[in-house]
């Protein structure tokens, strides 16, 4: 198990702004606000926001984030992030990180009002705030924001569209100029000026040729703190002139000579892409022997015979216009010695002297001579180009005059015809030589590049913004090649005449300011040029002067964790710089020193949280113009801890896995508890089951394996505990299996074991199939252990082998390796014969031997056949015999159960096996002829009787004696009137036996046997019947015992009879117990008569419950019992504290008050029946009543529901539940229903079925639970 430590420590707010705390320009005085915000608005932009922070009102506040380092440092981009890290003071390691919060949307007004604070350190524009209160207070000059690029080519199609964007407070104004003079937009219908911005506009569609309005333009943006310049803007329009008509006559030319067709491209603006394709638009191969060169001519460095099937023309494409202009094609006509273009001779590896075609050293086409020189601009591409002719065509290679080529830069182009280097530098220049060879010999040209340079920036002036009184300087430089001279201009004017400042000093590219006043206000302008381009640059002047300002909402609520280092950060902004102080709680003195620390950017760090730290802390900015104040509250959590982490385990495939993981928190942070599987957020499948403190796997596979991480986390922190799953599979199937050291009886199989998927291999199976006897059938071979990967097999004769091989593990087998090849040994007699040899008959005259056939590998060679030999024992006759392809022989014509010898010897077409075993068989049986004779019966008890008999004589057995079998059946019962089933049964007793025992017989009953032989045939002739009568025994249980409780004074008890009375009964026994709980009563006995089936049994008190066993009795004895208990009674807790509380005076009252309401109840429900049972038919029915209608004389019947009368002769109780009268006559209880039992002398047979069944009916319903109003009665 492996545990990870959550990175940093959340409720360090603002520790990422501690980075910028330190900056190198804000120590050193040059910003007039706290430099920790440089880079607040920069890593917003990010989409991280370093502080905590709630805006006044918020219903919870905004609360820290925690996240860990790597986190915070992915949200940052690379360049904010070094600047960070660099300033960033260095604490207590990784733990002295604060929270960050992510935000969405564009950060608030007092975010980017903290751009201002650091102008010196930031290049750029300012951006002014657009919070109105802010907005209205500070002014900016302007700034160019968008512009068109210098050389701006135009399509003449369109529109002229020529850029100029600016910002400034007040917005700024535009005016242009036109090759240095003033451009009168008002003048020309056709430009215009976008609305709040410089751009201009020239329409074309009312007419108008855009050629007349190429030049150089120039835009202005002023406001009545200075003037902005852009950039001069060279305007162009596209240009793509017509190629130039022309008659081509045909190219002449001797196969090998070179060849160079130039294309001379119209000229256009910008410059054409050039391409060679045939008249038919065909694209032209090129390979080094031909291509196209950079400035688009076609160059063969040797002409063949198959240069002259197609044309060439170069095509001009245009970028504007997305035109293509072709020129005339050239027709080569090339002169040959050998007139016939044999395609076969392209890929001679002599093609030329096969031709016929003089070989020749290298010469260059281009360039020209053996030297040359190149200029290129710095940051521009450097190309260079060498194409030879010559014969074969020549390889170039590239090289650097005293050094190598810059691999970084360089590539290849053009068959190596060409060197490309990106981005040069100054280091770039120098001698490059191309070096061209073939077997002839070998050229080279020498290139003198030279770097040139336009002016670059070393230092570019940036944005000043000072407090009244302040100094400050702005500083231009540049290189390049030459050297660029630099000029200064403001406002757009050149600074010589520019009225005269004395707070301003110009010394060569830099301007000094001191003791700077608001009316220093202006826009610079650094222009530096050289023969190649220029540069030019704008930088504003602003003095400011505003008192303290809070930029950040009031009343923070920021939440961290204890133990941990935070910054309570207090973003202000002011001019002069104004000085920040904090306190705590109110209290007087400044916080600083001991565990705080105030950084000069104003934030205050606490160096580690203790609970005592919680309180509400205050920052105060104070300058020469005011002071202002806010406040933070700060509450102390405690950390996410994972207590139980999840530890490393080893699974098998199929099993089920359980990460534990358990986590102690801050009850008042919600947590969030989720899993990673290597580093990556895991996918909760349906084999996973994710619950609060675990994650269970169930069916693990393969796929499972790998490290699991929980991570716990809550708004401030988290932390993180991993483990790693190792889960055991099956073996990969091995591979490559390869035979050797073939031999007659023997090879070697080697093969390569798969990958043992974390548990090792144990064992190597190795099964052969052959594809004679069992096509397609894989047998086991041999088994290795695991360590080994080769192995020598043995084999038999005559078998085409073919292996496998299987890996195994503690998990399981690995599916079979890919088949070898087929290995075939040579042939060999048998060297056994088949074995389970046997002679049996299947009829009374026959002999069936069978034998077990032999595989194929005991097989040994063709034609497996077998010699089948038999004769009768000790007779010394002369063996039979008879060849057999199969495994089975029938021997006819054979005396009745006689002893064989059998012998089956193999043989195929190499020879016999050895001499075979000789083995015993017998022929068919017959039917015995002769039955038991005098067969005895005995009597044992009332379900068994003993047998004896005498046995048959051995010859009228004919067949081997398997047993002798009893068959009897029950003949009837004692029981008059009594059905029984006649089924025959059967007793077998195994061997030659002469006695045995037949059980399970029925009592008081009347049976019949037979007794028979039996061998492998079947049953002999039957005995004399045998008659006997079994005892009477004890009877079976009584059905259908039903405990029933219609009240809490009485139980009933009813029962049917027994289902097999094994006699004739006497009567019942009932035992019956009270208890209650643990507590047991004295056992009670009754005997009932027989034809008694009911029995009630009076309470000796209401919470007791019974229970009761009840058998029936023959006159030998008492039989099985059933047991029942009372149901409980229906309200337990009341029952058991009713002996308790009955004697209480509270209790009588209350009863004797329930009873009266009940009674009331009762009358009421009494008389609303009465009323409702008459309803008048007559006034809603016009159909006359029938004859068979039970009519009154006002015209009514009764309606009552038929169910709810009572029965006749019946009685209905006060629980309203209607009783059976009871019958005095006991007989009447002795009716069975529809089951028609009957009493001894059958006098009746189920006449009282309809009254029976009517008193279980009342009697299930009587069983419910009592009602209250019945518990009420039966108390009162």
């Amino acid at each position: 198990m492996r545990r990870q430590a959550a990175s940093g420590a959340a409720g360090d707010a603002g520790r990422a702004a501690a980075r910028v705390a330190d900056s190198a320009d804000c120590t050193r005085g040059r910003s007039p606000c706290p430099c920790r915000l440089i880079d607040f608005c920069a890593v917003w932009d990010a989409g991280v926001f370093l502080a905590s922070a709630a805006r006044q009102g918020a219903p919870s506040g905004v609360t820290g984030r925690r996240l860990n380092e790597a986190e915070t440092l992915n949200s940052v981009r690379e360049d904010q992030f070094q600047r960070l890290e660099a300033a960033r003071p260095r604490g207590l390691g990784h733990g002295a990180r604060g929270p960050v919060l992510r935000m969405a949307g564009p950060p608030p007004p007092w975010a980017c009002t903290a751009i201002l604070l650091c102008a010196l350190s930031l290049s750029g524009a300012i951006e002014i705030p657009m919070d109105p209160s802010i907005q209205n207070e500070l002014s900016q000059p302007p700034t160019i924001t968008k512009q068109s690029v210098k050389d701006h080519i135009v399509d003449p199609r369109d529109n002229i569209l020529i850029e100029c964007e600016a910002k400034g407070n007040p917005a700024p104004s535009f005016h242009w100029t036109r090759n240095s003079k003033f451009f009168n937009i008002a003048k020309d219908p056709r430009v215009s000026m976008r609305r709040r911005s410089g751009t201009l506009v020239i329409d074309f569609r009312s007419g108008g040729r855009p050629e007349e309005y190429e030049g150089e333009y120039q835009c202005f943006a002023r406001n009545k703190f200075g003037t902005a310049l852009s950039n001069r803007i060279r305007l162009q329009v596209s240009k793509s002139p017509l190629w130039p008509k022309e008659n081509l006559d045909p190219v002449v030319v001797q196969e090998g000579a070179p060849l160079t067709l130039q294309c001379n491209p119209p000229p256009g603006l910008p410059s054409p892409v050039i391409f060679w394709m045939s008249s038919s638009m065909e694209p032209i191969t090129q390979d080094k022997r031909v291509s196209q060169g950079h400035n688009g001519d076609l160059y063969f460095s040797n002409v063949m015979l198959q240069d002259m099937q197609t044309d060439y023309s170069c095509n001009a494409r245009f970028h504007f216009t997305h035109t293509i202009q072709q020129k005339n094609p050239f027709n080569l006509k090339v002169l040959t010695n050998h007139p016939y273009n044999d395609s076969s001779l392209r890929n001679h590896p002599d093609m030329y002297s096969a031709r016929g075609v003089a070989e020749r050293t290298p010469s260059f086409m281009y360039p020209q001579g053996t030297a040359s020189s190149q200029m290129v601009l710095r940051g521009m591409d450097l190309l260079l180009e060498c194409i030879a002719s010559g014969v074969p065509t020549p390889d170039i290679a590239w090289y650097k005059k005293g050094g190598d080529l810059p691999s970084d830069k360089a590539k290849f182009e053009n068959f190596n015809k060409a060197l490309r280097i990106t981005n040069v530098s100054e280091e770039d220049s120098g001698e490059y030589f191309c070096l061209a060879s073939n077997k002839m010999g070998s050229i080279r040209h020498t290139i003198s590049v030279r770097v040139k340079a336009a002016p670059y920036w070393l230092d570019e002036p940036k944005n000043l913004i000072l407090a009244p009184g302040e100094d400050g300087r702005l500083v231009c430089r540049a290189n390049g090649n030459p050297k660029p001279t630099v000029q200064w201009m403001v406002n757009g004017e050149p600074l010589q005449s520019a009225p005269p400042n004395p707070n301003r000093e110009v010394a060569g590219d830099t301007i000094i300011f001191r003791d700077t006043q608001i009316s220093s206000r202006a826009v610079y302008q650094c222009n530096t040029s050289n023969e190649h381009g220029y540069l030019l640059a704008n930088a504003f002047v602003s003095v400011l002067d505003v008192p303290p300002r809070m930029l950040s909402p009031r009343n923070q609520l920021i939440r961290v964790i204890l133990y941990n280092r935070t910054r309570l950060d207090c973003p202000f902004f002011g001019s002069p710089i104004p000085t920040l102080r904090w306190f705590k709680n109110g209290q007087g003195s400044n916080l600083d020193g001991g565990n705080y620390h105030v950084y000069e950017n104003g934030s205050l760090e606490i160096k580690m949280i203790r609970k005592e730290d919680q309180g509400i802390y205050t920052c105060v900015a104070t300058n020469i113009l005011g002071k202002a104040e806010n406040q933070v509250r700060l509450e102390v959590k405690d950390p996410t801890r994972i207590y139980r982490m999840p530890e490393d385990q080893v699974a098998k495939r199929g099993t089920t896995v359980q990460l534990e993981c358990r986590v102690k928190h801050d009850p008042s942070l919600k947590l969030s508890v989720s899993w990673l599987k290597d580093d990556e957020p895991l996918y909760i499948s349906n084999r996973m089951k994710k619950e609060e403190d675990s994650l269970t796997i169930f069916g693990v596979a393969e796929r499972d394996q790998g490290s699991y991480t929980c991570v716990a986390s809550t708004e401030l922190d988290q932390d993180l505990a991993k483990a790693h799953l190792t889960v055991l599979g099956r073996p990969d199937r091995p591979r490559d299996l390869e035979l050797t050291d073939l031999a007659e009886r023997s090879v070697r199989l080697t093969w390569i074991p798969g990958d043992d998927n974390n548990s090792p291999i144990t064992d190597y199976v190795v099964q052969f199939e052959e594809d004679q006897f069992q096509p397609g059938v894989w047998h086991d071979h041999s088994k290795f252990p695991g360590s080994v990967n080769s192995a020598v097999l043995r084999l038999s004769p005559y078998v085409n082998y073919q292996f496998r091989v299987i890996a195994i593990n503690e998990v399981g087998s690995s599916h079979p390796s890919l088949p070898s090849e087929r290995y075939r040994t040579s042939g060999a007699p048998p060297e056994s014969n088949p074995s389970d040899v046997k002679g049996e008959g299947s009829r009374k005259n026959n002999m069936e031997i069978t034998w077990t056939p032999m595989n194929a590998t005991s097989a040994f060679g063709p034609n497996l056949r077998y010699i089948v030999k038999w004769r009768r024992r000790e007779t010394r006759e002369a063996w039979n015999n008879v060849t057999v392809w199969g495994s089975r022989y029938v021997v006819g014509q054979t005396p009745v159960y006689v002893p064989y010898e059998i012998r089956v010897q193999a043989e195929n077409d190499f020879g016999k096996g050895p001499e075979p075993d000789t083995v015993i068989g017998y022929s068919g049986e017959d039917y015995p002829r002769a039955a038991p004779t005098d067969v005895k019966i005995r009597v044992l008890n009332s379900t068994a009787i003993s047998l004896q008999w005498n046995r048959v004589y051995s010859d009228t057995v004919q067949g081997q004696l398997r047993e002798y079998r009893a068959y009897y059946w029950r003949e009837s019962s004692l029981l008059k009137n009594l059905w029984v089933s006649q089924k025959r049964q059967q007793a077998g007793f195994p061997g030659d036996r002469l006695r045995g025992v037949v059980s399970r017989l029925f009592p008081y009953s009347n049976y019949k046997l037979e007794m028979v032989v039996v061998n492998g045939r079947g049953d002999g002739p039957r005995s004399e019947t045998k008659e006997f009568t079994t005892p009477e025994g004890v009877p079976s249980a009584p059905r259908r015992f039903r405990v029933r409780q219609p009240n809490l004074e009485t139980i009933n008890l009813e029962w049917d009879h027994p289902e097999h009375p094994n006699g004739i009964l006497i009567g019942y026994t009932l035992k019956y117990v009270a208890f209650n709980g643990t507590k047991v009563g004295k056992q009670i006995v009754e005997n009932f008569s027989p034809n008694q089936t009911k029995f009630t049994v009076q309470r000796a008190d209401p919470v007791s419950r019974y229970r009761f066993s009840l058998s029936a009795r023959t006159q030998v004895g008492s039989g099985e019992a059933v047991t029942e208990e009372s149901p409980a009674p229906p309200n337990e807790a009341y029952t058991n504290n009713q002996a308790d509380i009955a004697t209480q005076g509270w209790f009588i009252g209350l009863m004797c008050a329930v009873a009266l309401l009940v009674l009331i109840l009762l009358i009421v429900c009494f008389i609303k029946r009465s009323r409702g049972g008459k309803y008048p038919v007559r006034e809603k029915k016009d159909v006359p009543l029938g004859p068979e209608d039970p009519k009154e004389e006002d015209g009514s019947f009764d309606y009552s529901d038929e169910d709810n009368k009572p029965l006749q002769g019946s009685q209905t109780s006060l629980d309203g539940t209607i009783k059976q009268q009871e019958s005095d006559d006991s007989l009447v209880d002795y009716g069975e229903g529809g089951e028609g039992q009957f009493n001894e002398d059958g006098s009746f047979i189920g006449q009282y079925t309809v009254k029976k069944d009517k008193e279980e009916t009342e009697g299930n319903e009587s069983s419910e639970a009592t009602s209250p109003v019945n518990a009420i009665y039966s108390l009162a």
